[in-house]
C-alpha cells in the first residue's frame, strides 16, 4: 500500500466519512486501498489479472484481448523521477 502523507488526502476522507456510513479511520482505509490499486504497475496488473482469469477457465485468447482492452483505462503509475527529471519536464 502506497504510503502518503496524512494530509495528503484529507478532504476526500472527510467527505467519505460525510458521505457514507464508514467511520473516519475506515474511509481512511479505502482511500489507501484504491490509490494502492490504481498505482499498481502496468507489469503486475497485467500479471494479477492474467492469473485472475485463468483461474476462472478462460484461455489466453480471451484473456489477453480482455487485457489489453482493460489497460487503457487504469490509471498505471508512472515511474518515480528524480528532481533532475522533474526539473526537465519543467524546464527542458
Amino acid at each position: 500500500m502506497p504510503s502518503a502523507h496524512p494530509s495528503t488526502h484529507d478532504d476526500l476522507i472527510d467527505h467519505l466519512a460525510r458521505s457514507t456510513p464508514l467511520q473516519r479511520g475506515e474511509a481512511a482505509r479505502v482511500v489507501l486501498d484504491v490509490l494502492a490499486y490504481f498505482s499498481e504497475p502496468a507489469e503486475e496488473f497485467v500479471r494479477r489479472r492474467h492469473r485472475e482469469l485463468q483461474s476462472r477457465g478462460l484461455t489466453n485468447t480471451v484473456i489477453f484481448e480482455r487485457i489489453a482492452s482493460e489497460l487503457p483505462h487504469r490509471a498505471v503509475a508512472p515511474p518515480e523521477l528524480s528532481t533532475r527529471q522533474l526539473r526537465r519536464i519543467v524546464y527542458g
